[in-house]
C-alpha cells in the first residue's frame, strides 16, 4: 500500500521554500527583489530582509519534526537557526550560486515539493473519508469471518517448468529443496515459504488456488498470475477472526484516502499534456528495484 504521501520528497531541513518563495538569480541578496514575504508580524530582520512568524512557524514545525523532543527546539533557538540560514542564503545569492545547475535544479524540486504537497493537502481537504466510508470498507473486506492460508510456492517463467516441477513433486522430490533451487521469487531460498496470508492479501488465482488444496497437498496444475507460474503447497489453515472496526479504523480511512489521491492524480494525468523524451529512465542504485516476483501483491 502506498502511502498518501508516497509522491512527495521529505524537505531538507536547511531550505526555506516552504517558507518564502523562491528567489531568482536576479534578486538581491536581502530578499528586495521580486519575491516578497509572506505577511504577518515580522520577527526579525536580517539586511533589510523581514523574516516574518509565518515563515518561522513553518520553519519551526520543519525543525521540530527533524529532531522531536531534540535540543534547540524552543522559540528562541530556532528563530537564530532562521537567522542564521537567512544569512547564509543571502552570501548565497550574493556569490551567484542560484546559477549553478545543481543548485537550481535543487530549488526547482522544492518548490515542485512544496505545490504538490500543498495540493495534496487542499485535494484530502476537500474530499474526506469519514467513518462511514470506513465501515462500508471494512464491511466488505474485514468484517466477516474467514480463513487464512499457511502455503508456500514455487514460481517459475514458464508453464513448460511448473510442469516439470511438478512431475519432480509427484516422483518424491522435497518442496522446499526444489524451491531453493528452481524458484525466481525471493521466497526461493527460504524453500518458498510465504508464512500465513489472508486471501485479499494474494492476487486472485493464487489465493483461490490456495483455498481449494488441502492441507498437506500441492497444486497438481500450474497456477499462472502476473507474475509467472506458481506451484503451491498449502501447509495448513486456520479460521480468523477480523479485529474490531476501531482498531483499524484509521489504517482504513488512510487507505481510502490514498485510494482517491491515486484515482485523482489519475484523472489529472490523463487531462495533462505530458511527453517524455528521455531514451530511458533515470534510477540511481539506492532506488533501481525489480518486481519482487511475489504474489502478496493485493492492495
Amino acid at each position: 500500500m502506498r502511502y498518501l504521501f508516497a509522491l512527495i520528497l521529505p524537505l531538507p531541513l536547511l531550505t526555506l521554500q516552504g517558507c518564502d518563495q523562491l528567489q531568482t538569480p536576479h534578486d538581491s541578496a536581502t530578499g528586495s527583489g521580486s519575491s516578497a514575504a509572506p505577511a504577518g508580524p515580522v520577527m526579525a530582520t536580517v539586511n533589510g530582509k523581514p523574516l516574518t512568524q509565518p515563515v518561522f512557524e513553518a520553519y519551526a514545525a520543519q525543525r521540530r519534526a527533524a529532531s522531536p523532543g531534540g535540543e534547540g527546539s524552543d522559540n528562541a533557538a530556532i528563530l537564530e537557526e532562521l537567522i542564521n540560514l537567512e544569512l547564509m542564503r543571502q552570501e548565497g545569492v550574493n556569490k551567484g550560486l542560484e546559477a549553478k545547475p545543481a543548485v537550481a535544479a535543487l530549488l526547482d524540486q522544492q518548490q515542485r515539493a512544496v505545490l504538490a504537497r500543498a495540493a495534496i493537502e487542499d485535494f484530502t481537504a476537500t474530499n474526506p473519508v469519514t467513518d462511514e466510508m470506513a465501515k462500508q470498507l471494512y464491511d466488505t473486506q474485514l468484517g466477516a469471518p474467514g480463513k487464512e492460508y499457511k502455503a508456500s510456492h514455487i514460481l517459475v517463467e514458464t508453464q513448460d517448468e511448473a510442469v516439470a516441477i511438478i512431475a519432480e513433486l509427484d516422483g518424491g522430490a522435497d518442496f522446499a529443496e526444489l524451491a531453493k533451487s528452481k524458484s525466481t521469487g525471493p521466497s526461493g531460498p527460504s524453500g518458498g515459504q510465504l508464512g500465513w496470508f489472508s486471501p485479499a492479501q494474494m492476487v486472485p488465482p493464487f489465493s483461490q488456488a490456495a483455498a481449494q488444496l488441502e492441507k498437506g497437498s500441492y497444486s497438481k496444475e500450474p497456477v499462472e498470475t502476473q507474475f509467472g507460474w506458481h506451484v503451491i503447497l498449502l501447509e495448513d489453515s486456520r479460521e480468523s477472526t477480523p479485529p474490531a472496526f476501531d482498531e483499524v479504523k484509521d489504517r482504513l480511512k488512510l487507505a481510502m484516502a490514498n485510494k482517491l489521491l491515486q484515482q485523482h492524480l489519475q484523472e489529472v494525468r490523463a487531462a495533462a499534456d505530458v511527453s517524455i523524451t528521455a531514451s530511458e529512465e533515470p534510477a540511481s542504485e539506492e532506488t533501481a528495484t525489480e518486481d519482487s516476483g511475489e504474489p502478496a501483491a493485493a492492495e
